[in-house]
């Protein structure tokens, strides 16, 4: 369940520059959610598109609509190709302790997926940080 939701634009950081391929100065759509699970706080997330995809688009509203950003990408001509995600564990900041209500000792995960295109164009990156306790991440992969 998605709690909050807010859309901005906004120039790029470092890491969300390199993982798109963008350069300094760039500006991309940012998305911001958090996500409940039972009426708790249990995950953040951003995701990053490149203003050249998704200004003026149907990106930038809080409700995309059906099928969600991922859609609309496509509908755009970038069919998603691959994902590729980053998995860490820390201890959280004192902001996402806030956000996530978490308690002292309590670690989180981050998530940090870049989207890809057919043609290996880096369409959006999902920065996300989960309560750790809330998740068990499962991956299947094809031995070949």
């Amino acid at each position: 369940e998605v709690y909050r939701i807010t859309v901005s634009t906004e120039v790029a950081d470092e890491a969300v520059r390199e993982r798109l391929r963008l350069h300094p100065g760039s500006v991309v759509i940012a998305r911001s959610r958090r996500y409940l699970a039972d009426g708790f706080p249990v995950e953040t997330a951003v995701s990053y598109i490149p203003l050249d995809i998704a200004g003026g688009t149907a990106i930038e509203a809080s409700n995309p609509g059906p099928g969600g950003i991922y859609a609309r990408i496509e509908e755009l001509g970038h069919r998603l190709d691959r994902f590729v995600e980053e998995v860490t564990a820390r201890m959280p900041t004192p902001d996402e302790r806030r956000d996530l209500q978490l308690g002292n000792g309590v670690p989180v995960l981050r998530v940090v997926r870049t989207a890809y295109d057919g043609s290996g164009r880096p369409v959006e990156v999902c920065d996300t940080v989960k309560a750790a306790p809330a998740y068990i991440l499962e991956y299947e992969l094809p031995a070949r």
